[in-house]
């Protein structure tokens, strides 16, 4: 019987589908492990190649630790919301639904195909409304919280309305807005509910306010900043500028200091903590207030620099900072107001990066210096961001080189800060200098200079120590249609939630998926879209990382209709121990999960500070895309001939791309070509030696390069069990690495030279129950050593060349021995799980699946060697190899060797010397 790849996978697939092979249940006494793979979006194109890779290392890992004893949830579902959907939407007029749950449909076929080891029993999907009921009821826990900094925790906030009541705002220590009212508890009494309900918006952690936002008229809805590249969107290219809109926000700054020091307590990659660290952005320094007489109010700036205050020699804020209209002069407005335009748009992202670019406008207005009380002037920039500290920076061009350019570029003042400083250019002040430009801190150094200035600034109620973060709260809401409905209800224009038992609030039906023509939201066409016949719902949805800020808990309990997840299965799956996934979501999705984990922590609905132990970020699997090269014409026309790669020096040509799938070991199928596009219909190739030979280069998968390849004709052509290894055969999992179909034909030979091992030269099924030899033990406990060390460190790559290895060794051994070959099929499942439980059955095994066998304890006496082939050296040249045990003494050895006839004959009659002896090196005759 030959090996048959299609029966034998599809009939494994069946089985387990069937039987159930892999759902989890929490009633045993196995220890716990909990694999997770980054929650997909299931797109219209399906699977590539390049997609299933972090796939296959999860399904690796988790058929590993079921062979160790372990029991492993191992879920997959959907993160089906998205903008992609409702593009798809618009164009065609289709609801989002149907499309998604096509997709779906098309996902679920080809995961199948791969055959991995999912509990399917616990899919969820976020569009799913049973289970998006449990997203709005997190949210409404998060409106109904504040941040108590003394507990360093969420609370409800009845407590906040109870410190209030009895003693007003003293002693309350909350996050939350700047602008918050002081007053006593007789003056909170005495507010209407609705003044009581505004002052409270500004404490929750999920609130309302006016923000700055990426606004992307195309799309219809505000844009998250990684969803915009080079200013404009990420899905379709549309342009995407800065602008002011009411919206939900989530007060993810309360945890900042959390996000950062739980960075220290988990297993991720070096580089993906830095850019956590770095996006959280934690700086220790300074509040300082500038005064402004004209309009009787403070622009507050935050600096990690405070020593540095005497160098001030103008302000600059944010060009959406809530003061420069109120600051700016009736000469000075058009030129602001043209400014003000031109930033907007542009991305936060470029006026981060754009450091050499100088550009500004004057407001007019002058401030107060808050120690010198000099004027200083008031300008508006684009590199001041008005959502990072206060929209404001102090400019000290003789210690920053943003502002030191800038000065130089408007000719402002730049005042030095210590006797020793050249201000030819911009130069950080040396912290051991001294300071000379005031009597405070004339002569300290920087550590002495630091308290000094805080010191006066607060005498004169100017300023305070600070600690501050670059991460601002995350804007949650969206003018979207295919999201989560926000569980909210507005009642003369201030919020209220709806009641728990009316959860979910399902998406309404509309005529159309694009904003009203009065610039609603797609909800605004909704009929009757209101609550109790009166009040308002909110017009926009959640965005797309809330659904899957949670989703690992909801895999825990999937079908619970009381709860998200119950704390019994919380309690005993408590987080996810291995987490597989690109390192993209950095500073999106991973740090809004491990925001909305802590909160959940807070609220009493599970125990563990951080979602995710230990986190794998998976390389990209790259295109190797190929070309073919149209021969222009003196004139350079294309003309209809393609010259073959290695003639092309010849010609004038154009390199065009071809797919891939007409393409094999780089020589073109002519034939395929010629349909490949109409124009290609009667097309003429100048060959070398009879063949088309392609070009090649590796370049990211895409379709637009035609290299893209479908893991379902991998699959068909050469099975899931060959797809799976040489995935993992093309190089260390963390890596990028170049996709290339020739190499997989070699991986596909070694299975079928390991279905011969268990069969006979007629193609029957024949294993002997002899005692293996101490060769085929050895053989065997390499490969079960080796790769458990593999796997235990996710070096899968080197796991595949030692499967080689061994199956060459065996063959050799002509070893057809049960009690080695049961072992290696074992030892190969996690890999190659359909034909190792097809060799399983095959051998007679009970309970029909090889997927909860145990791991083959490794025996290191198989691989203790008790023999060497000594090379053998006369007067120092090796003559031959001669095999002796390696417990001989030197005497044996001696005799023996001299007593061997090829020995004999190197000698050649002549008187032997001496002989030098190396146990386990070498022999060397002297004569």
């Amino acid at each position: 019987m030959d090996y048959n790849h299609k029966v034998i996978e599809k009939g494994w697939q069946t089985f387990w589908a069937e039987n159930g092979t892999f759902r989890t249940s929490e009633s045993t006494d196995k220890p716990k492990y909990y694999v997770l793979d980054m929650f997909p979006y299931p797109s219209g194109a399906g699977l590539h190649v390049g997609h299933p890779l972090g796939y296959i290392a999860s399904d690796i890992f988790s058929r590993y630790k079921r062979l160790k004893g372990f029991n492993v949830l191992h879920p997959m579902g959907y993160d089906s919301f998205g903008l992609p959907a409702e593009q798809y939407a618009i164009q065609t007029g289709q609801h989002p639904a149907i499309t998604t749950e096509v997709n779906i449909d098309r996902y679920r076929e080809q995961l199948d195909n791969i055959g991995f080891s999912y509990d399917w029993s616990r899919e969820v999907r976020t569009s799913d409304p049973a289970y998006y009921k449990w997203t709005q009821w997190i949210f409404m826990q998060l409106f109904q919280a504040w941040y108590n900094k003394d507990a360093d925790k969420a609370e409800s906030i009845d407590t906040l309305i109870k410190a209030f009541e009895t003693s007003g705002t003293s002693g309350v220590n909350a996050h939350c807005d700047e602008d918050v009212l002081t007053f006593t508890a007789s003056e909170w009494l005495a507010f209407t509910p609705e003044q009581q309900l505004e002052e409270l918006l500004k404490y929750r952690l999920a609130y309302l306010r006016e923000s700055t936002v990426n606004w992307c008229a195309a799309l219809g809805t505000v844009l998250a900043n990684d969803e915009v590249i080079n200013g404009v969107s990420e899905r379709g290219g549309y342009p995407v500028e800065q602008k002011k809109m009411m919206q939900w926000s989530m007060r993810i700054t309360a945890y900042a200091e959390r996000l950062l020091t739980g960075l220290d307590t988990v297993d991720w990659p070096e580089p993906l903590v830095e850019m956590q660290r770095n996006w959280i952005g934690k700086s220790v320094g300074a509040t300082v207030r500038f005064p402004v007489p004209q309009l009787d109010t403070n622009i507050e700036v935050f600096t990690t620099r405070v020593d540095t205050v005497y160098g001030v020699s103008f302000i600059v804020l944010a060009p959406e900072h809530e003061l420069v209209k109120a600051l700016t002069t009736d000469d000075q407005r058009a030129a602001v107001e043209d400014y003000i335009a031109t930033t907007s748009k542009k991305s936060e992202l470029d006026r981060m990066s754009d450091v050499k670019a100088v550009s500004g406008a004057f407001t007019g207005a002058y401030a107060k210096h808050p120690l010198t009380g000099q004027d200083v002037q008031i300008w508006i920039a684009d590199y001041v961001l008005a959502g990072y500290g206060t929209g404001a920076v102090m400019a000290v061009p003789s210690g920053d080189q943003r502002d030191y350019l800038f000065a130089k570029h408007f000719d402002l003042p730049i005042i030095p800060i210590s006797d020793s400083q050249d201000i030819s250019e911009a130069a950080d002040p040396n912290k051991d200098g001294r300071y000379i430009n005031s009597e405070i801190i004339n002569g300290l150094t920087y550590e002495q200079a630091v308290p000094a200035v805080i010191d006066q600034l607060q005498s004169l109620g100017l300023g305070k120590g600070k600690v501050n973060f670059r991460m601002r709260d995350a804007i949650f809401g969206r003018q979207r249609y295919w999201g989560e409905p926000v569980p909210i209800y507005f009642k003369q224009g201030l919020p209220y939630l709806i009641d728990k038992e009316e959860l979910p609030l399902l998406l309404p039906e509309v005529d159309k998926y694009l904003p009203t023509e009065t610039g609603e939201p797609p909800l605004g066409r909704a009929k009757d879209w209101k609550y109790q016949d009166e009040n308002v719902y909110e017009l926009s949805t959640m965005p797309g990382w809330a659904g899957s800020s949670w989703y690992w808990f909801r895999y825990m309990d999937p079908h619970n209709p009381n709860t998200f997840a119950s704390r019994d299965a919380i309690d005993y799956w408590k987080s996810v121990d291995l987490y597989i996934g690109g390192s993209e979501h950095a500073t999106g999705h991973l740090l809004y999960s491990r925001f909305w984990n802590k909160f959940l922590k807070d609220w009493g609905c599970q125990g563990e500070e951080e979602p995710f132990k230990k986190l794998i970020n998976q390389g990209m699997i790259q295109g190797r895309s190929n070309f073919v090269y149209r021969v222009m014409d003196a004139e350079g026309k294309a003309t209809n001939q393609f010259v073959s790669y290695g003639l092309k020096a010849d010609y004038k040509v154009m390199p065009l791309h071809v797919d891939v799938n007409i393409v094999s070991n780089d020589v073109l199928d002519l034939e395929k070509f010629k349909t490949f596009r109409p124009d290609f219909a009667n097309a003429e190739f100048i060959l070398e030696h009879g063949k088309y030979i392609c070009g090649s280069e590796v370049e990211k998968m895409s379709k637009s390069k035609f290299n893209v390849v479908n893991p379902d004709d991998i699959i068909e052509q050469y099975g899931a069990d060959t797809l799976r290894l040489y995935e993992m055969f093309l190089g260390p999992l963390e890596q990028s690495k170049p996709w290339n179909t020739n190499g997989i034909e070699g991986v596909y030979k070694f299975l079928k030279k390991l279905w011969r091992l268990f069969h006979d030269s007629e193609g029957n099924f024949h294993v002997s129950y002899d005692e293996p030899t101490k060769a085929e033990y050895k053989a065997l406990h390499k490969i079960i050593k080796k790769v458990e060390e593999d796997i235990e460190r996710f070096s899968f790559n080197t796991s595949v060349s030692a499967f080689m290895i061994c199956v060459n060794e065996l063959t050799d051994l002509k070893c057809n021995k049960i009690g080695i070959l049961k072992d290696l099929v074992i030892v190969l499942q996690p890999y190659a799980p359909h034909i190792a439980e097809e060799l399983w059955c095959l051998m007679g095994e009970p309970k029909g699946t090889i997927s909860y066998a145990a791991y083959p304890e490794f025996k290191a006496e198989y691989l203790v060697e008790s023999e060497f082939a000594y090379p053998v050296s006369v007067n120092g040249k090796t003559k031959l190899n001669l095999p002796l045990a390696l417990d001989l003494d030197q005497q044996t050895v001696e005799a023996t060797v001299l007593a061997n006839p090829d020995v004999q004959r190197y000698i050649d009659g002549k008187t032997v010397r001496k002989i030098i002896f190396v146990k386990g090196k070498i022999i060397n005759i002297v004569v």
